[in-house]
Order: C-alpha cells, then structure tokens, then sequence
C-alpha cells in the first residue's frame, strides 16, 4: 500500500511539474543571461532545495535573492535594465522605461505600463493610503514628476530638476515598487471594487477599513499572500503563518539561458521556518542547500567537519558592510544627561578610542577582519585610508584626556565616571538579541570601557522592540551592522551618512522630521549634521558622476571624523553553506545586503541541480 501510494505521490508531483513547465512563457523579448561574463555553465531544470530561516517573516529573503528589479546592478555595480528592456536616461530629469513585449505576471496577466498607472494614480498619490505622500525617491524639490503613458510598453517620467535616488531607488535590496498588479488589486481598491464585496472582504479578513486590506494584500516586497502575481523568478504558494514555505518557479520569469531555456532552472524552493538558534546546527546536518543568513564565522569549523557527511561545501565570502557591529550612541536619547553627552563629539572619540579592536579581531575574527571605522571599504572608489582610520587605533590616554575635558572628570569611588547630575557614566547598550557574536564583541568593550571610567551593561530585546525603544528615545545607545553600502560607488545613495530616516538608530528624531517633510521630529541641532544633510540634498541635484563622488567624499570624511556610529571591525568572513548537487553559484562573492542582495546578485535563477 505504501509503495503504490508514494507511486502515486511521485507521478502526481511529475505531472505538475510537466504541467508547470508547459505553461511556461517567457516574454517575446527575455533577458538573456550572458553565461560566460558570469563564468557560468549551461544548467538543467528541475530539483527543490530546502533553506532555512528564523521567523516567517524571513519570507523577503526570497525577495532579496531573486534580484529582479525593474533595473540591476551589473557585475561593475552599473546600473542595467532587468525587468525592463531599457531605459532612457535624459540627464537624470527625463526616464523613459521600455517594457519587454510579451512579459506577463505569474498569473499570465500581461505586465503592462496600466501597472505603472495604477501605482501612481491609485496608490503613491492617494492620501488615504500614502498619507505623507509620494515616496522621496519620486520626488524632486517636493513635486513629483510628468508622467507621459506612451503605450502599454513605454512609460515616461520627468521631473524639472535631476533626481539620482530614481534608478538606484529601482535597484536597491529593499526596492521602491512603481507599479503593482492593477488587475488583481483593483478588487481591493474603493475606486474600483464593488462596494459591497469590499466591505465583505474588510469584515472577513478583520481590518478596519480598504487602506488596510489593500497594504495586505498587496506587499511585494514580503510576498506573504500567495494570490498576489509577481514578477519575482519563484511564487509564494503557502498561506502565512506557516513554518513551511513552498515557493514555485514563475512560470512567466522574463530571463532565459542563452540556449533560450528559460529560468529559473530550479521548480521549488522550500523555506523552512525553525529557532534560529539550531540553524547552524541542521545546516551542518545537510538540511540546507544553500545557507548564508543565521551563520556565523565561529561556526566554520562546525560546518567544515560536517561537509562531508552533509554532502555540502563551506565557502568564506569576505562581509560588504561598512563594520561587522557598530555602537550607535542616540543623540536623541529621552535622557538629557547622556544625550548632552553623545551630542559631544569628544565623548564618542572617547570610546571610539577605547575599543581595542585588535583583540576583538584577534578573539572573535581570528585576525582575518580589519580594524576600522564604520566607513566604506577599500574595494570602493570612495574608500580612503584616512576614513577608515579616523579615531579607530586604541588610545587610552587620549580618550581619558577627552572626557576630562568634555567635563566628565569626576569619579566615584569604584573610578567611574559622574555625569554632572551626579548619576554614574553607565550606558546600557540596547541589542536585538540574535547573535552571540554580537555579545562577544560587547562583553570585550565592556572590559575595554572600564579603563575610562565607563561603564557598560548590556539589554537583549526583539528586534521590533528595540526599535520602538530606539525611535522613542528610550534606548540611549544600541548596536547594528555598519554600512550597508560599504561598496558604495557615487551613484548610489548616501542617505546612510545623513539623518533621512526614524530607524536610524543615532538620530531618528532627526531622521523623522526629514520623512515626514517636517511636520513630525526635530531638525539637527549639531553643525556638522545639519552640513551632512546639506551634502546630501547637494548630492540629490549633483548632475554628474564627478560632482556626486565629491559629495560621497565630503560625507564620509565629515561622518567618520564626529564618529556618529562606533565601527568595530570590517571585511568579517561570511560562511556559505552550498549543497554539493548545486552548481553555478561562485566560489568567490560578497555577502551584503547592498548592493549584492546576498546570493542576488549572483542570480539564483542560473543555479542548477546535478542530481
């Protein structure tokens, strides 16, 4: 019985594979992948693959890796058309997008430039949904753009001034969607839907009003509904929440091989949802084909000792942040006494200065990191060594010379320092809770501070948490990675040096009255922020690659010399967990959530199976 029954699951399983693959249409006009730039080998279609990850929500991962986006970075980190099949770039005012003929959602639906309109017109611009308005990025000087429907392939946007953040906003990680599948989401719009049906639809699904359903319903970038068509090279077929993800190939996906096979190569994509906690752990059982997130360098020699009998190889692919941990002191910390303090530059030079990195690389990196500040690394055409440098060698007596004379020379009897309200120098350091390499590192400062008369104590919470505390102003100093764009080249956006955003954890007070255009947070007080955000509204209008390498430049210089994130170590080493059946994923890479996606940018949809 059980032999005819697993007969039968495995002909069941044929069969829709063989249906899936006959529905399967790329556009009239793919893009074809170019094999041999990529050092890639012509691969066979087929095969699933489990990866693991930590929470449900890990679910964007799959975002991440499939990379397709409207445009790409290319293997020199230039932009290139992806989703489209071209761009006009007049200047940097004037974009017009050419569609690819024949390109259709994962439903068939053709994609066309009515899903560009409905973005713009039905949701960017509804104040009901969008009610700070338009996203920055489609946005210059407060007004957004001209937008000419040529045809159903051809769209046009034009601004009156230059807008650099519009193509690098398409390409980033986390991109910014200028259209969504109008035919699907129109049944949850007010303006289309019959009104009837949508007020069933709010009271079956238990939300307040249309906006929230819509927001729903219609994530791309966290495909959590599986109804939703995508564009992505594998679908979501699994209701949320569930601790198993099936995502299948995109039977529409617009790349193909350059024998014309189209990808991607692989049918099935399995997430499996378990602690993250015991991730190292199953992946070095062989429960993982292809396993980067939740490892860490100190499980290398695990992993390594297991890759035998896992049937897997372990790859190092150096880290693309700016530092492997940053301290980020809030200079809009709630506490008067120590956000007096952190906005003192001499203060966070202090402790910058007290961090003996070469023991941290040393104990917790094996020597194999670089010892630097939070800054771009040296494969940027930003990097300098000055940057890198700035205040980042161990220097005692330096950083106690500071603090006297930002006027915390007072101590108590144990030799820690006073505020002046008499209050000991005791920062608690806010963390996320999911690394212990993160607490290796904090454990090794806290000794370090010590030597300044400052005190460090350690709180793990959530990382949603930490962030509500972080953008309130009730943590005073928490940890992050660094720079996520620590391969920057100019015409990627800066924003990371400046305060645009509220989850900036040193100054989301500051970060909030810029997204909010000033109607919620504060402006800078300090000078050199306040220059910092002047540079990037500079880079915003540059319209030239020299003008905004020089503005990428001045902002870098300015951000590592006042030290407004306490960078640790760099170029950390990334283990990569590669089943052996898989091919076509590179030896060398670089482990960054920008401007590598991860395993994205070395496009998962080339990886094969050789059974």
């Amino acid at each position: 019985m059980k032999s005819i029954l697993k007969s039968a699951a495995v002909l069941l399983a044929s069969s829709f594979i063989a249906m899936s693959q006959s529905l399967a249409e790329p556009p009239e006009e793919p893009r074809v992948v170019d094999f041999d730039a990529l050092q890639k080998t012509i691969g066979k279609k087929g095969g699933s693959i489990d990866i693991l990850m930590g929470k449900w929500k890990d679910i964007r991962q799959m975002t991440i890796y499939s990379n397709a986006r409207l445009v790409s970075y290319d293997q020199t980190f230039s932009l290139s058309p992806d989703i489209l099949k071209s761009v006009d770039n007049d200047a940097q005012k004037s974009f017009t997008l050419h569609l690819r003929k024949g390109h259709k959602w994962s439903d068939g639906t053709p994609f066309t430039t009515e899903d560009f309109r409905y973005w713009w017109e039905n949701v960017a611009t509804n104040e009901e949904l969008q009610p700070a308005g338009p996203p920055a990025s489609m946005l210059v000087d407060g007004k957004g753009p001209k937008i000419d429907i040529i045809d159903s392939h051809t769209i046009r946007y034009t601004w009156d001034g230059v807008n650099p953040l519009f193509l690098t906003s398409l390409a980033s990680a986390r991109p910014q969607y200028i259209y969504m599948p109008a035919h699907y989401m129109k049944q949850f719009h007010t303006k289309y839907a019959d009104a009837g049906k949508l007020a069933e639809l709010i009271k079956s699904e238990k939300v307040q009003n249309w906006t929230s359903l819509h927001k729903r319903f219609g994530r791309q970038y966290r495909p959590e509904n599986p109804d939703l068509p995508t564009l992505q090279s594998w679908m979501n077929t699994t209701k949320l929440p569930s601790e198993r993800i099936v995502f299948k190939a995109n039977p529409h996906f617009h790349r193909v091989d350059p024998k014309g096979t189209q990808l991607p190569y692989i049918d099935e994509v399995v997430m499996n949802v378990v602690s993250s906690e015991i991730i190292a752990a199953k992946t070095g059982t062989g429960e993982s084909a292809l396993q980067g997130r939740y490892l860490r360098f100190d499980n290398y020699a695990f992993l390594k000792k297991g890759a035998e009998d896992g049937n897997y190889k372990v790859l190092l692919w150096p880290s693309g942040k700016g530092s492997e941990m940053t301290l980020l002191p809030n200079l809009n910390t709630k506490d008067d006494g120590f956000r007096k303090a952190f906005q003192d530059v001499r203060v966070r030079r202090a402790m910058s200065l007290a961090v003996n990195r070469s023991e941290i690389n040393e104990t917790i990196f094996f020597g194999l990191a670089r010892e630097s500040s939070n800054s771009v690394l040296p494969s940027s055409p930003l990097y300098s060594d000055k940057d890198a440098e700035a205040w980042s060698t161990l220097d005692i007596e330096k950083a106690n010379a500071l603090l006297d004379e930002a006027g915390f020379d007072k101590k108590d009897s144990s030799g820690t320092r006073l505020l002046p309200d008499g209050r000991p120098f005791e920062v608690i350091v806010e963390t996320a809770g999911e690394s212990s390499q993160e607490t290796d590192i904090l454990q090794l400062i806290t000794d370090h501070w010590k030597s300044i008369g400052v005190k460090l104590f350690v709180k793990p919470s959530q990382r949603d948490i930490l962030r509500k505390r972080v953008s309130s102003g009730e943590a005073m100093m928490s940890t992050w990675e660094g720079l996520n764009r620590g391969l920057a080249t100019p015409e990627m956006n800066p924003e990371e040096l400046a305060p645009v955003s509220s989850v900036q954890a040193q100054w989301p007070v500051w970060g909030l009255n810029y997204e909010t255009n000033g109607k919620s947070g504060e402006a800078a007080t300090l000078p050199e922020v306040a220059k910092l955000s002047s540079l990037y509204n500079d880079w915003k209008h540059a319209s030239s690659r020299d003008a905004q390498e020089k503005i990428w430049k001045d902002m870098l210089s300015i951000f590592t010399d006042q030290v407004y994130t306490i960078g640790i170590v760099s170029g950390g080493l990334q283990p990569i967990v590669v089943s052996n059946k898989m091919q076509n994923i590179p030896e060398e890479g670089i482990w960054s959530f920008e401007p590598t996606l991860y395993f994205g940018h070395y496009l998962p949809d080339t990886f094969w199976l050789d059974e």
